[in-house]
């Protein structure tokens, strides 16, 4: 539970920065490489292409994070004796 909260946390963050400055790799990248055709549609205000920049940099970042959190938190619990360890 506590993974899916990192990674809505860093979601919203980098959807946030990636909407202000929308060169943000890798979004810009992806959609490059995917061929989306520019529009002129807007979106809440904000171009519907920044939109999806951002939205592919909250996906992209938030899943790094979130497998750093769950590595991070595994690695830290104490491990249970195994029958070898305990005889």
């Amino acid at each position: 539970m506590k993974g899916a909260l990192v990674f809505l946390a860093v979601f919203f963050v980098l959807l946030l920065a990636t909407i202000v400055y929308s060169d943000m790799p890798p979004g810009r990248q992806i959609c490059n490489a995917l061929n989306l055709p520019t529009t002129d549609y807007l979106l809440a205000g904000i171009d519907v292409i920044t939109f999806v920049i951002a939205v592919f940099n909250g996906v992209v970042f938030g899943i790094v994070a979130w497998l750093i959190y769950t590595f991070a938190e595994r690695a830290t619990k104490p491990r249970s004796p195994t029958r070898q360890q305990v005889h």
